[in-house]
This record gives structure tokens, sequence and C-alpha cells, in this order.
């Protein structure tokens, strides 16, 4: 399923559904609008308990791989989800060709600890240059 970001019948139409993905403009809206489309995708569509470990988990991860995105991409960017059997890939592109780099933990700084918040919650983590930016890929393991 394709949306364009809007969350019109994100839940719908997904049940069963191995993959679904969005594509959002960049603006102030998308991140929260990504965060519920894969809570839709993980409780609508494959039934995982709203509160559990991985929802919380990929939320997280939607949320910050989404505002890097808005934050340093400056345009629009896409979200993939998918079922895999041992647990959720999350990838997100942008228009950014400038690759993610974790800094070291660092209690005293406020702010910029996205990627350490990721790494922390994923037990994959793979970056691609592409010609017309990047593609992250997250994939968190289901117990």
């Amino acid at each position: 399923m394709t949306s364009n970001g809007d969350d019109q019948g994100a839940a719908t139409g997904r049940a069963g559904r191995v993959w679904a993905g969005a594509v959002y403009d960049g603006g102030p809206e998308c991140i929260a609008q990504a965060r519920r489309f894969a809570t839709h995708f993980l409780v609508d569509g494959h039934g995982f308990a709203p509160a559990s470990r991985v929802v919380g988990a990929v939320q997280l991860i939607v949320s910050e791989l989404v505002t890097n995105a808005r934050k340093y991409a400056f345009g629009p960017c896409a979200l993939d989800l998918e079922r895999i059997p041992s647990g959720v890939e999350v990838t997100v592109w942008d228009s950014s060709t400038t690759l993610p780099v974790a800094r070291a933990a660092d209690p005293e700084r406020v702010g910029q600890h996205g990627l350490e918040i990721v790494l922390a919650l994923c037990d994959r983590f793979a970056v691609e240059r592409k010609p017309v930016g990047k593609r992250i890929t997250v994939r968190v393991t289901c117990p």
C-alpha cells in the first residue's frame, strides 16, 4: 500500500500486508503522521499490542529518523515498513546525501541524541547513499 502520508485510511487496507509505505512533504506535521502510520501498520495490520516494546521502539525510531530527514534534508521523505519473520524493518529515504554520524554519548549535551536512541533500540542499522539522497534501514527484532 502506498500513501501520501495524510493518514486517511491508514488503518484500513493493511491487515495482513507485509509492506506499507508513505511519502511526506517534510512539513512540521510529517513526524506525527509517520508515527501514526507506523502504529496503525503494527497494531491494526499485524496485531501488536499498542503498549508493546516493539510498537514503542518503532514509534521512537520513526520519530527520530523522520525528524532527522525533516531537519537535515529539507524536503520530502519516504517511510517504508516491512513485517519480516524476525521482526520489523523501518526504512526512511530522504534527499540529503550526507550520512548520519553517531556522536559519543554525552549526558551534558542538550539535543542531538536521536541517532544514539535509534542505535540503542535496533538490532540492525544500515545506511546507503543513493544518487538522489540516502536510505536508512533499521531492524527491530520481535521476541
